[in-house]
């Protein structure tokens, strides 16, 4: 079974890689195309990846190409991780916005936008080539952000695009650590949009515990979302909101933390990162233990601002998105049915939005596809939010697919996030200038 990974010389793809070493199921993936239009890159990958499968039997074979078409063609999954811009684009997605004393991170508020702006057509122009070359196959998007990039290759393949992020499921896992209780025996209630959503209740043969622990001071304060929120917020919400509604409730906080940081985490990374390949390619011999040593301390440092500094790595990370893609496929090439949260196709599970938006809702998947489970409507100030955002958001697509300015600065000027129709001109005018990809896309 192939599997085609777009963005394949990325940094996270050896995360994917050691998932799959891990797959002893059958029919299981035998083939990883990893396709990238930077050959250097390609070729740390490539050397990480065999010294992880070092010593491992049957371990896939890996096809790194630049050729599209060539990686796609037999693929009965395609991971789509590509980043239109690169790492200098984010860092100008941050830096426009926080010139301008509003929040700069890279899917949420306007950074997202941009990024959106820029990535939108060439997610569609990918999709028009799955459709191409291997029509059966279902795309799995990590492409931030990942919603809205979801909702719009959509538009080419339908249902067949899936949304993974793995936010919520750590999160319902860590409720269940909290608890005592085995995390397979959980069934989240989470409501939401990417990056924007609320678990409302965790059932356990039926009761919901969670109710338990928000009642509880000590045992509340020891998740990871107390630290972010508080212990008094998550109280008084009733609910345990996704980390990145942080920058939503706290907006102020978190715009001022990360500008006293000094670098913000795209400049962090920018740094960081080409300093990696630098030194995998010159000592690929190391590549794999220079690599772990990077991906510690980017992971360390993830989210900071919110967190109140880096956070203890010690433990493998072994339930990150590489795992809720695994499941994914393994749901559908080996009918192995399993039940997860995705960012799908609404129909009508979720009542508030149109039956086309994709929300982030726990869903089954099996051998006929995945399929989004009916939820109860969110509370008012829920919804409201998630209104909002896929107006933004459907407003973004609308300008990024026909290059009009008026709905790139409507989709600015109406985020929440944004205060002033005056700073959405100006969002829209400095992201124009400062990066190419987005002044390519606007008339």
């Amino acid at each position: 079974m192939k599997l085609a990974i777009l963005g394949g010389g990325g940094f996270r793809v050896p995360l994917v890689y050691r998932a799959l070493l891990g797959d002893q199921g059958t029919p299981r993936v035998t083939e990883v195309a990893l396709y990238d239009l930077a050959p250097d890159r390609l070729a740390v990958v490539e050397s990480v990846l065999a010294q992880q499968a070092a010593g491992v039997d049957g371990a896939p074979r890996v096809t790194p190409t630049s050729d599209l078409a060539a990686a796609l063609d037999g693929a009965r999954f395609v991971f789509s991780a590509i980043r239109v811009g690169g790492l200098v684009g984010r860092t100008q997605d941050e830096r426009v916005a926080l010139r301008l004393g509003v929040l700069g991170q890279e899917t949420t508020g306007p950074g997202g936008i941009a990024y959106a702006l820029r990535t939108v057509p060439v997610a569609m122009r990918v999709a028009a080539a799955v459709a191409a070359c291997c029509p059966d196959a279902y795309v799995l998007n990590f492409t931030n952000p990942a919603g809205l990039i979801t909702e719009a290759m959509q538009r080419v393949l339908g249902d067949r695009v899936v949304g993974i992020c793995d936010t919520p499921g750590g999160l319902a896992r860590r409720i269940g650590v909290a608890l005592g209780l085995d995390p397979a025996r959980l069934q989240p209630d989470y409501v939401g949009l990417n990056h924007l959503g609320w678990l409302r209740r965790v059932l356990v043969d039926g009761s919901d515990v969670l109710a338990g622990l928000l009642a509880s001071d000590s045992g509340l304060a020891e998740l990871e979302e107390a630290a972010i929120f508080g212990v008094p917020w998550l109280q008084g919400l009733g609910c345990i909101p996704n980390e990145y509604l942080y920058y939503y409730y706290f907006t102020r906080d978190a715009i001022r933390s990360i500008v006293s940081g000094g670098a913000t985490r795209g400049e962090f990374l920018l740094q960081q990162q080409p300093s990696f390949y630098r030194a995998a390619a010159a000592a690929p011999g190391d590549a794999l233990a220079l690599w772990q040593r990077t991906v510690d301390e980017r992971s360390a440092l993830y989210m900071a601002e919110a967190k109140g500094g880096p956070v203890d790595v010690q433990q493998p990370q072994t339930d990150g998105y590489e795992q809720v893609a695994l499941s994914v496929m393994a749901a559908i090439a080996r009918d192995e049915p399993a039940q997860m949260i995705l960012n799908v196709r609404n129909g009508s599970a979720l009542p508030g939005l149109d039956a086309d938006a994709v929300v982030e809702l726990p869903a089954t998947v099996d051998r006929f596809g995945v399929h989004p489970l009916a939820t109860s409507t969110p509370d008012l100030h829920q919804l409201g939010l998630m209104q909002q955002v896929k107006a933004v958001e459907r407003l973004t697509i609308e300008a990024a697919t026909t290059g009009s300015r008026d709905a790139a600065l409507k989709a600015f000027a109406l985020h929440p996030l944004v205060d002033s129709v005056s700073v959405a001109r100006d969002l829209l005018n400095g992201y124009v200038d400062a990066i190419p990809e987005v002044a390519a896309v606007l008339r």
